[in-house]
């Protein structure tokens, strides 16, 4: 039974440690919607996600006045694109008439994205998924409220470097297609190596061919939560410290599994998992950053970062484990530059760099997330850092991603300005010395011995 003192800290969490639940996303199946008309295929696809999702804001609205638990954002995530569009598209362009499709529903049930602009390619790529790739940047110039996302390699298929080529390509088209918007469109893109297909978090959402017809997951947030309960034991031993992480990782994810069941009742559709991970956001106070420097470095990025991200990553899963039956998605600490505005302060300071941001992603949730670099960054540098970070995330047997951000105009020093929960981003620099030769080998880069399970 949850007591009066577990009520009244719940409620300091929320009203003055940042604690929210960052996100319900409906997962919809569109795999009954396959027409190989092109017109019926887009009505398929509006009439089943405005009749599914017509009452997810609502209902996620409710819950927030009944509950008092802010819910920051409802979204909806659907198949993989390049699957559902296969058979009906014929050109690039006729994948954006789905993404618009999408675009207009997602502003029709009032959701904040949808995500699911997505082709899996970790192998090889058909001709819908290459077609899919290609139409990503006019997509994304638009649509507002579609993200995108690609998974170029996992641990039991290798790395697709024809896929890793071409993604840095697009990359760059992307940002010089909606370069009047800040290359905002870089911000809804992701490359994925072993992707999860359960991630309510956006822009990597989408509704994995293995799931139900319709599912409701949940991501819970809360670094806010972390930095304020370990301030009380500042200079105490690690036991001290990660039994401090473990409790109010499994104190904020009984609250997000409280608003998963909730709405998983109210809207019928069946539970999915909670993603316990520690999203910041540019708010003071609600970084992941903050929390590495409460622990014990002076700067994110200063010698024994890695090892702090690896304890606090660690030690969110254990707490939050014991919380929730169904833990899944990303789960653990995600550290996105713009997001954070304790990274935006290491960055200015010089002790964060791509480098050490890259040895970071070996132990926590995803990647190289939210990074805006020079806009004259050339394709090929680009695919070598996706290629870098995929190898991390296939050798290590989990999730890495990457979301750069080329900002078209601007040089390292300057800055890119979002606004929101995407913040603003520094431009970082990026390694002068080129990986042309080895970018432009064709195939794909073998599995490791250890995916050999079967």
């Amino acid at each position: 039974m949850i007591n009066i003192f577990e009520a009244n800290e719940t409620n300091e969490m929320i009203e003055n440690e940042n604690l929210d639940v960052r996100t319900i996303t409906m997962g919809i199946s569109l795999l009954d919607c396959v027409d190989s008309n092109l017109d019926r295929l887009n009505h398929k696809i509006y009439d089943k996600i405005t009749t599914m999702a017509r009452n997810l804001v609502s209902t996620g609205e409710e819950i927030e006045a009944e509950f008092g638990v802010p819910i920051v954002n409802k979204r909806i995530s659907v198949t993989p694109i390049a699957l559902v569009g296969g058979a009906a598209c014929k050109t690039p362009e006729d994948f954006v008439t789905i993404a618009q499709t999408l675009d207009r529903a997602a502003h029709d049930v009032h959701v904040n994205f949808l995500g699911g602009y997505s082709a899996l390619v970790s192998k090889g790529m058909t001709k819908a998924d290459e077609m899919l790739i290609r139409s990503i940047p006019m997509a994304m110039a638009k649509t507002e409220l579609v993200c995108s996302s690609v998974n170029v390699g996992s641990t039991k298929t290798g790395i697709n470097m024809d896929a890793v080529k071409l993604m840095g390509e697009i990359i760059k088209s992307t940002a010089a297609a909606t370069k009047e918007k800040d290359c905002l469109g870089c911000a809804k893109l992701v490359v994925f190596c072993n992707a999860p297909d359960d991630n309510p978090f956006m822009a990597g959402a989408f509704h994995g061919v293995t799931e139900a017809d319709a599912i409701i997951n949940v991501g819970v947030s809360g670094p806010g939560v972390v930095k304020h309960a370990l301030e009380k034991v500042r200079g105490e031993s690690f036991e001290v410290l990660c039994e401090t992480i473990k409790k109010t990782a499994f104190k904020v994810t009984r609250v997000g599994q409280l608003v998963a069941q909730e709405a998983s009742r109210r809207l019928g559709v069946p539970f999915g998992i909670i993603d316990l991970s520690l999203a910041p956001t540019p708010a003071i106070g609600d970084s992941v950053s903050d929390i590495l420097e409460e622990i014990g470095v002076e700067s994110t990025g200063a010698p024994g970062t890695t090892a702090a991200l690896a304890l606090l990553n660690d030690q969110v899963k254990k707490g939050g484990v014991m919380a929730s039956s169904y833990v899944g998605g990303l789960s653990g600490a995600f550290i996105p530059v713009s997001e954070d505005q304790g990274m935006i302060n290491a960055v200015n300071r010089g002790s964060l760099c791509m480098e050490k941001l890259e040895a970071m992603t070996c132990v926590c949730s995803v990647g190289l997330d939210m990074i805006a670099i020079p806009g004259d960054t050339r394709s090929t540098t680009i695919s070598g850092i996706i290629a870098d970070e995929m190898a991390i995330g296939m050798v290590n047997q989990k999730t890495t991603a990457v979301r750069l951000i080329p900002a078209i105009g601007k040089k390292e020093g300057d800055v890119l300005e979002f606004g929101g929960l995407l913040g603003s981003a520094p431009i970082m620099p990026v390694n002068r010395f080129g990986c042309d030769a080895f970018v432009n080998r064709p195939g794909r880069i073998p599995a490791p011995v250890h995916s050999f399970k079967n």
